[in-house]
C-alpha cells in the first residue's frame, strides 16, 4: 500500500521535520501529551466513578461534574493539540499502523458516545442529583471502556507495537 501524496507533503513540511528530527520538540510534545492524558483521564475517571455511584457519594453529581468540567476541557484541548502535532510529525508511519487506526475507531466511538448521552446525562447534571439513572450509569461504564481502549491503543503506537504481528 502506498501513502497518499498528502501524507508525504505533511511529512516533508518544516513543522513535521522540526518535531520529528529536533532533539527536544518530540519528547516535550510527547510528555505534554501524556500529562494531559493524565489530567483529562483522571477528571473523566472521577466523573464516571461518581456517575456509577462508586466514589464521592457524599457529593452531588452536579457539583462533581461542574467542578471537574474546566479541568477536563483543559486536558482535552492540550491532548488534542499535542496529539495533532505528534500525528503531523510522522503521518506515514501512523498511516501504516493498525494501532493508530484502532485508536481512531475508538475516537469515533467516543464522539458517538458524547452525542448519544449528552442530552440525557451530560447537558444538565443537576437532573442526576435526585438519583442517578440507568442511562447515566451506562454512559459512565461505556466512557471508561472507550477511553481505556483509546489510551491503550495510543500507547501501543508509542511503543511501535501493533496488532499486525
Amino acid at each position: 500500500m502506498t501513502e497518499p501524496a498528502i501524507l508525504e507533503w505533511i511529512q516533508n513540511t518544516w513543522l513535521s521535520q522540526t518535531i520529528r528530527e529536533g532533539g527536544l520538540p518530540y519528547p516535550v510534545i510527547g510528555g505534554l501529551h501524556l500529562l494531559s492524558i493524565a489530567l483529562f483521564g483522571g477528571m473523566l475517571l472521577f466523573t464516571d466513578l461518581r456517575l456509577l455511584g462508586w466514589a464521592m457519594r457524599d457529593r452531588k453529581v452536579s457539583d462533581v461534574m461542574v467542578q471537574l468540567r474546566p479541568w477536563k476541557q483543559l486536558g482535552l484541548v492540550v491532548v488534542t493539540v499535542t496529539g495533532i502535532l505528534l500525528m503531523w510529525s510522522e503521518p506515514i508511519r501512523l498511516y501504516h499502523s493498525t494501532s493508530f487506526w484502532v485508536k481512531m475507531v475508538f475516537f469515533a466511538l467516543v464522539g458517538l458516545h458524547a452525542l448519544a448521552f449528552r442530552p440525557a446525562v451530560y447537558r444538565d447534571p443537576a437532573k442526576l442529583d435526585s438519583g442517578i439513572t440507568g442511562q447515566a450509569r451506562l454512559a459512565a461504564a461505556l466512557s471508561m471502556i472507550l477511553w481505556a481502549g483509546l489510551i491503550v491503543c495510543g500507547r501501543l503506537i508509542a511503543f511501535n507495537a501493533s496488532f499486525d504481528r
